[in-house]
């Protein structure tokens, strides 16, 4: 009963469409419907509002957080388990007919909770890569990359696997990113 209450709160929590709910709210908009289509920041920031866009990345963050640590904190054994359900939250709200973000923003506050130094890893990757790309897509792949390449080559961690299985599905999320970076059509963002 215990894991079901964690499955269920971690998936509500992350399901949370921030930056729809934003955008609605003080833009007017609906965000599915322009640009890519996505309710996460890097599509909220192309509608032309900063602040609203650095708002639904803060708490997107957010909200992996906090169930994150707490479960961290109660129930250790389940930190994993609350992880990927606020993840799959997030890429699949129940309230958007199942059709959320791309989880990234999400990923690097479960990052964060479970170890400081993976949040920061992905960030300084992440931002390597911007700077020399411009692509956030990209940037977001190759920083989830980096993490379990990190702890392969630094740490004995017995859960690689949870941090691979989070890596195949950042890349499924990004499907689209790579076909339109192969093809020399995907967007790049101005976070600035």
């Amino acid at each position: 009963m215990e894991l079901l209450i964690i499955i269920i709160v971690s998936y509500l929590i992350g399901s949370i469409p921030f930056g729809f709910i934003l955008t609605k709210t003080f833009l007017k908009k609906d965000i599915r419907n322009f640009g890519s289509g996505n309710i996460g920041a890097t599509n909220v920031l192309r509608a032309g509002n900063k602040k609203i866009g650095y708002t639904t990345l803060t708490l997107d963050m957010l909200k992996a957080i906090l169930p994150v640590i707490f479960i961290k904190l109660n129930y250790q054994e389940y930190v994993y388990v609350s992880s990927l359900c606020v993840f799959i939250g997030h890429v699949f709200p129940l309230w958007l007919k199942f059709k959320g973000g791309k989880g990234v923003a999400s990923y690097v506050g479960i990052l964060f909770s479970i170890d400081i130094m993976f949040g920061f890893i992905f960030i300084f990757t992440w931002l390597i890569i911007y700077l020399i790309s411009k692509y956030s897509s990209l940037s977001s792949l190759i920083s989830s990359l980096s993490v379990p390449i990190y702890i392969f080559f630094n740490l004995n961690e017995k859960n690689i696997i949870f941090f691979l299985i989070m890596f195949v599905l950042i890349f499924f999320t990004h499907r689209e990113n790579i076909k339109r970076l192969i093809n020399k059509e995907e967007s790049k963002t101005n976070i600035y």
